[in-house]
């Protein structure tokens, strides 16, 4: 038994997330039923991050266990072959029979883009969130450098959250515009359940000017999630990538 790697980008809008569940249709479960039917064999892949319904990805991770003689370098050309076309393996490879893409020291990176302009943009529409209000970028961007650095998070932590600790820590956290559109780039070690699009709401009123910077210090210190902002739509969120330290 061989272990190994894939890197997936995928287009989340027609999924109920990464992981399989009986309500719809998710992107593990079409990994899954492909390569079982590529390999002739059971496959259940693990994922390394558990995106939720409607988020994309650039670079999430996932293992799988086979029989396979399939070089590790070739699984990503045959896979692609039978996967749709809004999920695609930018990469795969043999690892370690031990390696698991959860329990590794890793660095992840996600965006979430907004359109900020008076008219919503078509071409824009599928992959960011339109505010049509203008955001103060170095307002938020001042709110943002609060985030950074290890904190409890419990302020940005949807209920249904179910992680031991809420203790994370955020290694850069920047706001840049280009024209009408706004990317937030988020890098931590690990994030709560929402918690992304629960600081880009947050960071969202402050560019509206109904918080000031400081006060995302405040949110902070209660550990209590009705102080914080609302929680964004998914189809601006992006999983950038994973590192593995």
């Amino acid at each position: 038994m061989k272990r190994f790697k894939l890197e997936i980008a995928y287009d989340g809008t027609h999924y109920c997330g990464w992981q399989v569940q009986p309500n719809g249709i998710t992107v593990e479960e079409v990994v899954n039923q492909k390569l079982s039917e590529l390999l002739r064999e059971e496959i259940k892949v693990i994922g390394a991050s558990r995106t939720d319904s409607g988020v994309h990805a650039l670079g999430n991770v996932a293992v799988f266990d086979s029989e396979t003689n399939i070089p590790g370098d070739k699984l990503s050309y045959a896979l692609n072959q039978r996967l749709p076309k809004d999920i695609v393996i930018q990469s795969s490879c043999q690892v370690a029979d031990d390696f698991h893409p959860r329990y590794c020291d890793t660095k992840k990176t996600y965006e979430y883009r907004i359109y900020n302009a008076k008219f919503e943009n078509p071409l824009h529409s599928r992959y960011s969130h339109f505010v049509f209000l203008p955001l103060r970028i170095a307002e938020m961007q001042k709110a943002a450098d609060l985030l950074k650095g290890e904190h409890d998070f419990k302020s940005f932590c949807s209920s249904r959250g179910q992680q031991q600790t809420t203790i994370r820590e955020i290694y850069d956290l920047d706001v840049e515009k280009e024209g009408n559109l706004i990317k937030i780039r988020i890098c931590g070690n690990g994030f709560l359940y929402n918690m992304v699009r629960i600081i880009v709401g947050t960071l969202i009123k402050v560019g509206l000017g109904v918080y000031p910077p400081e006060y995302v210090q405040e949110i902070l210190d209660a550990k209590d999630r009705t102080k914080a902002g609302p929680k964004v739509p998914a189809k601006g969120l992006t999983l950038v990538g994973i590192e593995y330290l």
